[in-house]
């Protein structure tokens, strides 16, 4: 077998297999390895044949390079690692919009531990001074490519995935990490089976041409590479801004005949972390590299060119009445203003084909108003009409026990790129053309699509219920399937705000929609949601859980696996987004821990989306303005400020059903509370005037009666002469 020489260059013949095998690229370079270290991993690791089989597949792999290291480490001391960790590792419940996991504190800075603490992860901290070893970051590096790795500035945390956690697209571009990695911690005596999820998945690159002939690159809508756990494995890649996108795939819930003995609940135990640049002192330092590093985060790349292949886009359209968006003045148009604003009879007969009538009595729509300018916000439930909502309710229920095929692509689309979004989706022109004959079975939803939400009636009955001018409307029709969907957090950046409605037709229960769901022809006209309702917790019919104080453990014991997590996920939330006169106020952590890879996407404050990524947080300070869960028969209507951020969650393999939903937006051209101020105004000014004018009367009268009273006297003192 070829041994290295004494300066750590492969033999002749070795230099002579690869350059035959890669011409273009010189020989790979490693330096001997200490024995200490080298007996840390597993036998003939660091022998030149093993270096140039991994060194090989790396660089022919796809959709983008990427390593696969079985059985890395020594298998007693893996054990022993394992075994420290789940004794004395307490593990902290965190969810965001991009991950739902448990995890530990930073690895990185175990010298910091007292002594005592330091005696009980004695195999944990032999392997943290392995994986950062230089022979070991002189061995990635090598194969990978990727320059001279730290080992000064240490990055790792044990994350631990259960059914139903996961880790949605992203590609690690953070900060100044340049390789990132995997060490499973599953089982080794019960050995991770593909079915049961958890695996790392890889996103292959599309090339997009734009007007100047330049090419873009986005990733495809779905994985093109899967790589289970196994314990022991090391998985890892080069940090590639715009390239290295990759998710891991949701733990699966235990199937009903799935017996609990055979899969040990499911754990997905693994160390994760990166290898950075070098530091201040080391090998390989370059001045200013790390703050240019920085710039390549993932939402920085994606920001330009790209952004033209970004679906779905809007599709702002005129209101159909254009005065009415407008809302010129009545003396302008010889309309008054309650002849702009009235439901027409024409109007009432259209809403009232598909709305719950109670919501179109003036009382009720006074009362919405009310509400709505108190809260910037309404959630009604039962809002459509008795009659309709049964038949429209079996139609989507019967779509929804298909899977989406082929045949819907006409009218389906799917939402990309998935480091932002994915579900399917449908605009209302797409049934302008002539409707399929099948189309009821495919898009269930299409009238109320078409007919009820871009109408002139329903937004007058916006406008009434709201107080808001509207203009410009979009709209759409939305399918996140289970276990594929979901819409990461964005932030709305425009100056005016605008109206967003969202017409909830889940047809399945169990989301924890329960409480604010009602009866039919019972109670009050559903519920008037407002911040109250999220004191900052989610409300009790959010089904998402809320992250205690205290740090629990992962679900390592039989016991504590059988406990069920209801939180399905599939449920939209607002968030508060950074004040621009507070940047300096930073409620989380100041180098809060990235472990999963998303990291913490925004500057400033701590990222609204990671709602629950800090147990040690105010609990009344997380940022959730308004939330509500995937449901049936439910409209919520909220006014969206520049800044706040809105998301759907990851809708679970283990959810009842998928979530539908039509998703409306008007930009708000103003109030109609300050017309209505104007009109009054215009009054008062036209009595003023007439005040006025009749005071100038009175004074013209008084002095026209001096004038003659003075001529009176004149004439008759000459009289008297």
């Amino acid at each position: 077998m070829p041994k290295p020489d004494t300066r750590g260059r492969p033999s002749a013949m070795a230099t002579k297999r690869k350059a035959s095998a890669e011409p273009e690229s010189p020989p790979p370079k490693r330096p001997a390895t200490a024995p200490d270290i080298e007996s840390r991993f597993r036998p003939q690791l660091f022998t030149t044949e093993t270096f140039e089989s991994h060194n090989a597949s790396y660089h022919t792999s796809q959709p983008f390079k990427h390593g696969v290291i079985p059985s890395l480490i020594d298998d007693t001391l893996l054990r022993s690692v394992r075994s420290e960790i789940t004794t004395n590792i307490s593990f902290t419940p965190k969810e965001t919009d991009i991950y739902k996991i448990y995890q530990s504190g930073d690895l990185a800075n175990l010298d910091g531990l007292d002594s005592a603490a330091l005696d009980r992860l004695p195999s944990l901290v032999k392997l943290r001074d392995a994986l950062y070893s230089r022979d070991f970051r002189e061995y990635l590096s090598g194969i990978t490519g990727a320059g001279k790795l730290s080992g000064k500035k240490t990055d790792m945390a044990v994350n631990v995935y259960t059914p139903g956690c996961h880790l949605l697209c992203h590609d690690d571009v953070i900060g100044s990490r340049r390789v990132s990695y995997i060490l499973y911690l599953t089982d080794p005596d019960k050995p991770w089976r593909p079915e049961w999820g958890g695996a790392l998945r890889l996103y292959p690159m599309e090339s997009k041409e734009v007007s100047s002939g330049d090419e873009v690159a986005i990733p495809g809508t779905e994985h093109s590479r899967s790589v289970p756990p196994a314990f022991g494995q090391l998985s890892f890649f080069a940090v590639q801004p715009g390239t290295s996108y990759h998710d891991v795939e949701e733990v699966h819930a235990r199937g009903p005949n799935d017996k609990e003995e055979e899969d040990g609940g499911r754990v997905r135990m693994a160390i994760s972390g990166w290898y950075h640049i070098p530091q201040e002192g080391e090998e390989g330092y370059e001045e200013g590299a790390e703050e240019k590093q920085a710039q390549k985060s993932s939402r920085a790349q994606l920001q330009g060119k790209a952004d033209k292949f970004e679906e779905p886009k809007p599709h702002w359209t005129e209101p159909p009445d254009g005065r009415f968006g407008k809302y010129v003045r009545a003396e302008e148009n010889s309309l008054t203003v309650s002849d702009v604003i009235e439901l027409s009879e024409k109007d009432l007969d259209l809403l009232i084909k598909y709305m719950n009538p109670r919501y179109l009595t003036p009382d009720t729509v006074s009362s919405l108003r009310e509400s709505f300018t108190e809260d910037s916000s309404l959630r009604l439930a039962q809002i459509l009409s008795p009659k309709y909502a049964p038949e429209l309710h079996e139609l989507v229920r019967k779509a929804d026990d298909r899977e989406s095929d082929d045949k819907a692509r006409d009218i389906w689309a799917t939402a990309r790129p998935p480091h932002k979004h994915r579900y399917l989706y449908s605009y209302p022109t797409k049934f302008y053309a002539p409707q399929t004959e099948d189309l009821e079975r495919r898009m269930p939803i299409w009238e109320v699509l078409q007919e009820l939400v871009p109408s002139l009636a329903f937004r007058k009955w916006l406008c009434l219920a709201t107080g808001l001018r509207l203009g410009e409307f979009d709209v759409l029709a939305r399918r996140f399937r289970r276990g594929q969907d979901y819409s990461l957090a964005t932030s709305y950046n425009e100056e005016e705000p605008q109206l967003e409605v969202c017409l909830g037709l889940t047809p399945t229960d169990g989301w924890g929609a329960n409480a604010v769901e009602e009866t039919e022809g019972e109670g009050n006209v559903g519920e008037h949601a407002s911040k109250d309702d999220v004191p900052g917790t989610l409300p009790d019919n959010s089904g998402v859980q809320e992250t205690p104080k205290t740090q629990v453990r992962p679900a390592l014991t039989r016991a504590e696996s059988s406990t069920e997590d209801t939180n399905v996920g599939g449920y939209e939330a607002y968030l508060a987004g950074d004040d621009d006169d507070d940047t300096a106020s930073v409620d989380a952590p100041a180098n809060p821990s990235t472990a999963t890879g998303a990291g913490q996407r925004r500057s400033g404050k701590a990222d609204p989306a990671v709602y629950q990524a800090y147990g040690e947080q105010d609990e009344e300070d997380d940022g959730v303005l308004f939330n509500q869960p995937a449901s049936w028969n439910t409209l919520t209507i909220v006014l969206r400020d520049k800044g706040t951020m809105r998301f759907v969650k990851y809708v679970s393999r283990s959810a009842p059903g998928d979530r539908w939903d039509i998703s409306a937006a008007w930009k708000v051209t103003g109030s109609l509370d300050d017309d209505e101020d104007e009109d009054e105004n215009d009054d008062d000014n036209d009595d003023d005037d007439g005040e006025d004018e009749h005071e100038g009367e009175i004074e013209e009268n008084e002095e026209d009666e001096a004038e003659s009273g003075s001529d009176a006297s004149t004439g008759s003192g000459g009289g008297e002469e």
